[in-house]
Order: C-alpha cells, then structure tokens, then sequence
C-alpha cells in the first residue's frame, strides 16, 4: 500500500499529503484542497481552508465517499445520508432535504448533486434545476456550473452553463459507460472505448 499521491498547484499545501491519510479507500480533489475516507469511515481534509472546506465536521462519520467544489467540501455516509461544509454563498453546504437514499455524490463550483437509490438526481446549490429527462440515472458529475447525468441506457442528460458548449453532448455519444466533467468541458467514455470530449478543450 503505498498510501495516497498528490501533484500539481501547492500553493495552500494541498499537495502535501498528511500522515494520517493512510488506509484510504476514496479521494477528492477540489480547486485548493484534498479530502480522503479512510477505511474506518473517518475523513481526512487538507489545503486551502479559508472557507472552512477543511473543518471535517464531526458528523462526517461512517463515510463512503467524498466529492470537493472550489471551497467546499462533501460526504456521502453508509446510509445514503449527505453531509457539507465550507463556503455557502449559494447554498452549497446546505444540503437538501430530497437528498435521502443518495448512493452517489459530486461537486461542482457552487453546485452539487446528489444520485438518489431510485435513479433520480438531487441538485442544490448556485445551479440547481435538474432536467425531467434526468431519470434511470447511474452516474453524476458536475463541472463548474454545468452538470451531467449518465442514464441506464447509455445516454446523458447535461444541463447549466454552456458558454463553450460543454452542456451540449455530443450525438455520437450513445453507449457511455462512464462520465466526468472538467471546468468547462465534458468527458465521456463509451462502451467500445471511444472517449468524446466537449466544451473548451484548449
């Protein structure tokens, strides 16, 4: 086990991992600072802190996975609970009330969302308004202020800011298995290996 790795910008020391970040099963990386779970459920939380993204609250217990915007931080606990903390400005560490049963979690800049057990989409936060055409969904991301849904049936939703087109997906992208969001731009991963990339690439 050769622990956790950080590289890149280290202006606020989030590339400096601590000694206590060992036993790590998830990781995130938001614009200035690091979260890690550890085996035992226990959150780790390093780098920029001037928003407090950093004061692991004592709440964020039995955690499974955590997900980091620009100043604030997430936790998604065993029983499908949702915790934030950090800068709130538009609501971001507020979580929602419809986020129950959640089994997947992300963080854009001012935004998260949340992936609820029955495959529908919780948003809350600066972008929040989730198409109706989110449904069957089986994986979330956020970018800065656009937001992607993978349906069951290879197909994605995307929503929020499209000044570069990072919201318009692609009609070539069918049969995606997995999906990720940059900044400005979209990634999309389909079945036969094909990667499609949208939005501003340069």
């Amino acid at each position: 086990d050769e622990g956790v790795k950080c590289w890149g910008g280290n202006r606020y020391g989030q590339t400096n991992v601590p000694a206590s970040a060992t036993n790590v099963i998830a990781v995130a990386a938001g614009s200035d600072h690091s979260l890690a779970v550890r085996r035992d459920g226990s959150v780790i939380a390093w780098g920029k802190n001037w928003d407090r993204q950093t004061n692991v609250p004592p709440s964020a217990t039995n955690v499974v996975a955590v997900a980091a915007g620009w100043a604030h931080s997430m936790a998604l606990r065993s029983d499908g609970s949702v915790i934030a903390w950090g800068n709130n400005d538009y609501g971001q560490a507020s979580v929602s009330f419809l986020a129950s049963q959640v089994i997947s979690i992300a963080a854009g800049y001012y935004h998260n969302l949340a992936l609820r057990a029955d495959g529908s989409v919780v948003s809350w936060g600066y972008q929040t308004t989730v198409p109706t055409s989110a449904t069957n969904v089986v994986g979330i991301a956020a970018g800065w202020g656009h937001s992607l849904a993978l349906r069951a049936d290879g197909t994605i939703v995307s929503w929020g800011d499209n000044t570069y087109g990072q919201a318009t997906v692609p009609a070539a992208a069918t049969n995606i298995v997995n999906i990720s969001a940059g900044w400005y731009h979209s990634i999309a991963l389909r079945a036969d290996g094909n990667i499609f990339v949208w939005g501003k690439t340069n």
